[in-house]
């Protein structure tokens, strides 16, 4: 079975569609968390961020910037926004095809829209040894 935002993408299903270019689609989430909810996927099927060319990937993440910027300047109530891309099962992605959802924020709906974290509480050496492993990460082909 097919993904369903391949099937947004190939106009199997409706939409509504907020931007498109030759890489990307902008849709609102029929599910929103507030109004002005929306989506950013890349055209071509990729589950994982880390499975992305980078240049897409960047492509995808200014998009979602520039929609960003243009909430606060639309007819909507968003005091704040958040931008989330889960990526993978234990991340909560449930639609496995990349997306970048950007929801905009209001003061009071904390009540409805939480992520709750219980926050570890590392040795400043184990932050240092983690910085090592990624900063070590950096230089292997990414």
């Amino acid at each position: 079975m097919q993904c369903i935002f391949c099937k947004i993408i190939n106009n199997e299903l409706p939409v509504s569609k907020v931007y498109e270019d030759a890489y990307t689609l902008a849709f609102m989430d029929i599910r929103p968390a507030n109004t002005g909810h929306l989506l950013i996927v890349p055209k071509a099927h990729h589950a994982l961020l880390r499975e992305m060319p980078l240049e897409l990937a960047d492509h995808l993440f200014q998009v979602a910037i520039r929609i960003e910027r243009a909430l606060w300047q639309a007819d909507i109530p968003c005091e704040g926004t958040n931008l989330l891309q889960n990526n993978g099962a234990a991340a909560w992605q449930e639609v496995h095809h990349v997306h970048v959802h950007v929801i905009p924020r209001l003061s009071g709906d904390y009540t409805r829209i939480r992520l709750s974290l219980a926050p570890l509480k590392p040795a400043r050496i184990e932050l240092d040894e983690t910085a090592r492993q990624i900063e070590a990460a950096l230089g292997q082909r990414i």
